[in-house]
């Protein structure tokens, strides 16, 4: 096809399933392993992604995007002071510029999601939509250049050279076999140094020294499933009228992304809807602080 294949755009996805439980449905606790059970036991065990576990998780994200395309699920919980709320997504995505299209389902409710060039487009059930639109945008980039990110979203820290550097041998453990849509897969659980990403000492204060991360891959070393475990401060209890603090704590709150790929070389056709018909709430995200799960 003639272009430069790059697994830095995978984590935009997870970007866009982060925003689905956030802006839309607010923050909601955690309640056990949302990836559902994965049937080891009896699965013939996959070679192992034909490399050591370091370089197969390494290399897995320029591997998963030589496939151009793939059909995608998405699962993020978000789990804030006892309550938790969960949205599902799936569709198709282009693996090398981030590009996708799906539906997400939260709290009973559906609507469309689109990635288009780093710009995240929602259209929630009609009538909830602000400034009389059907769609909103959140330009992805725009919001982590203000929050000092480098264009680069927290959410993204298995962009190829990042990972490569924050892992080594003693960071992946392998956790036997299991099987993804029929497939044999490889479990590795992996501990992302965070100190190690782009800008990592002002993501330390926000998720803590590591990150924890489990991915699953085929015999061609593929993703075919990745769980990502954040947990990040919130911001503290405002001021109350006399201007000291309330007596309420610092909140933390828990988000779990889940993505499997399926069906590699799928058709995809992305397209950004009108301008008349989209309200630009990149600045509310800024503010809201939506992307620093």
């Amino acid at each position: 096809m003639g272009r430069s294949v790059s697994g830095g755009r995978i984590g935009a996805l997870s970007v866009a399933g982060i925003l689905a439980g956030t802006v839309l449905v607010g923050c909601g606790n955690d309640g056990g392993d949302t990836a559902g059970p994965a049937k080891g036991s009896a699965t013939p065990k996959s070679p192992g992604a034909r490399e050591p576990g370091t370089q197969a998780v390494r290399s897995a994200y320029d591997r998963t995007a030589e496939e151009d395309t793939a059909r995608v699920t998405l699962k993020v919980r978000t789990s804030d002071g006892g309550t938790s709320v969960t949205a599902n997504g799936k569709g198709s995505v282009d693996l090398d510029d981030g590009d996708s299209v799906m539906t997400v389902t939260a709290e009973g409710q559906r609507m469309e999601q689109r990635v288009i060039d780093q710009v995240l487009y929602q259209k929630p059930p009609a009538g909830q939509a602000p400034g009389g639109k059907p769609w909103i945008k959140i330009d992805l980039e725009k919001v982590a250049a203000r929050q000092g990110a480098d264009g680069q979203s927290v959410n993204d820290p298995a962009r190829s050279a990042a990972l490569a550097k924050a892992i080594d041998d003693k960071d992946v453990t392998n956790k036997g076999s299991a099987e993804i849509g029929g497939v044999a897969t490889t479990r590795y659980r992996v501990t992302v140094d965070v100190a190690q990403l782009p800008n990592g000492a002002r993501l330390s204060k926000q998720l803590g020294p590591t990150l924890p991360m489990d991915i699953w891959l085929d015999d061609e070393g593929r993703i075919r499933r990745q769980q990502v475990d954040m947990t990040v401060q919130a911001p503290s209890a405002p001021k109350n009228d006399t201007g000291a603090k309330t007596a309420t704590e610092p909140r933390k709150v828990t988000v779990r992304t889940v993505l499997e790929f399926s069906d590699f070389g799928t058709e995809l056709e992305a397209d950004a809807p009108p301008a008349r018909q989209v309200t630009d709430m990149t600045d509310e995200a800024v503010k809201q602080g939506g992307t620093q799960a």
